[in-house]
């Protein structure tokens, strides 16, 4: 028999849960963003799985190492829950992204949501992906879920015009986190019938 499978938040981390330090190797550093503490509590309290997903180039360029990202991760999660709040897991990439060094699990490719889907029985067509780069919210294009940008200081404008050419009724842009989370419940409490295209698994 099957097990069923439940939506999630699929959020970023650096510069949507936590000021973006560039390649952040001092866990004291860590900085939470206004809100993302209560966003996430509101997601615990609808009970729907909060995932973090983070690439992390800077670990294969030697800017830092396993163990400090590591230290950054738990020290974020120390953050949330001393706000009340708690993710389900964080997953990370841990490769360069160059071009000529393709791998599957730099965002906005899959393998990280497939990975977490695969462990915690996560479905990936009524899950929402939020962030601060377009590059966050792109995988819902792939898996038909809501994709929501949260522009921040450090966002790109070519990433806010892609993702304004892309709004529908799965593309959104929310001023914060809060708002974003809140768009994102609305949305998943709703079951909107979304479909993936044609050859997502």
């Amino acid at each position: 028999m099957e097990q069923s499978t439940v939506p999630a938040l699929f959020l970023d981390r650096d510069g949507t849960l936590i000021a973006d330090a560039h390649y952040l190797a001092d866990a004291s550093r860590v900085q939470l963003l206004s809100g993302a503490a209560a966003a996430v509590a509101k997601a615990n309290a609808a009970q729907v799985p909060v995932v973090v997903v983070t690439n992390q180039s800077g670990i294969a360029r030697g800017l830092i190492t396993q163990a400090q990202y590591e230290a950054v991760r738990d020290q974020t999660n120390t953050l949330l829950g001393a706000g009340g709040a708690a993710v389900l897991a964080t997953y990370h990439c841990p490769h360069w992204g160059h071009p000529k060094e393709p791998c599957e699990c730099r965002k906005p490719g899959l393998g990280m949501y497939r990975e977490a889907a695969a462990a915690y029985q996560l479905d990936l067509t009524h899950s929402a992906y939020i962030g601060d780069r377009w590059r966050d919210v792109q995988p819902a294009l792939a898996t038909g879920g809501i994709g929501i940008l949260v522009p921040g200081i450090e966002t790109p404008s070519a990433d806010v015009e892609d993702a304004r050419s892309a709004l529908s009724a799965r593309i959104f842009m929310a001023e914060n986190i809060l708002d974003a989370v809140s768009i994102a419940l609305a949305l998943i409490s709703a079951r909107t019938p979304l479909q993936p295209p044609t050859g997502v698994q």
